[in-house]
């Protein structure tokens, strides 16, 4: 099934540099969101680099370590989005509420404080069922909806000038 996001035209002047950041907790699902993710940024012709953390608590960590790094390697290449993949499955305890609850803070928090293009794909759902079903490309592609929502938050940060003049230096 073809999702509408997948669909979705998106008009850069510049073609955006993008950091996928991912957690590796259920492999399975990881990979989905990450093949879906992929699609969306490929059609769209986007370069990006894939980092991957142990789980979704260090997503938002991972992604300020970037925009911080800048202010010590001023040559590098800053990224214009994010897209944060990973699951957070429902458990005998509380432990999936904080960790879901932190994270999705965290990310919105990020965004909102530093200005960034971020699309959330991190999953919370009750059952490894459930997250499959959500996670695979062929089905409700998380991971394509959340390359796509970080796309079209780079529009809008190009349309309301929100980018610096010197981007990135080559060395």
């Amino acid at each position: 099934m073809e999702q509408k996001h997948l669909l979705a035209t998106f008009q850069f002047e510049d073609k955006p540099h993008v950091m996928i950041i991912e957690s590796r907790f259920y492999d399975g699902i990881a990979d989905l969101l990450l093949r879906g993710a992929k699609a969306v940024l490929d059609r769209a012709g986007v370069t990006y680099n894939i980092f991957t953390v142990p789980g979704a608590l260090e997503i938002p960590a991972a992604i300020l370590y970037a925009v911080k790094g800048l202010n010590f390697d001023a040559v590098r290449r800053r990224y214009d989005g994010y897209v944060a993949l990973g699951c957070v499955l429902k458990g005998g305890t509380m432990h999936d509420e904080i960790v879901a609850g932190e994270s999705a803070h965290a990310l919105q928090k990020l965004a909102l404080r530093h200005t960034l293009a971020i699309g959330n794909g991190i999953l919370t759902c009750n059952t490894q069922e459930q997250a499959l079903e959500r996670a695979d490309p062929a089905q409700m592609d998380r991971g394509g909806a959340a390359a796509a929502a970080c796309l079209r938050l780079i529009e809008l940060k190009h349309h309301f000038h929100l980018f610096s003049k010197r981007r990135w230096v080559a060395r």
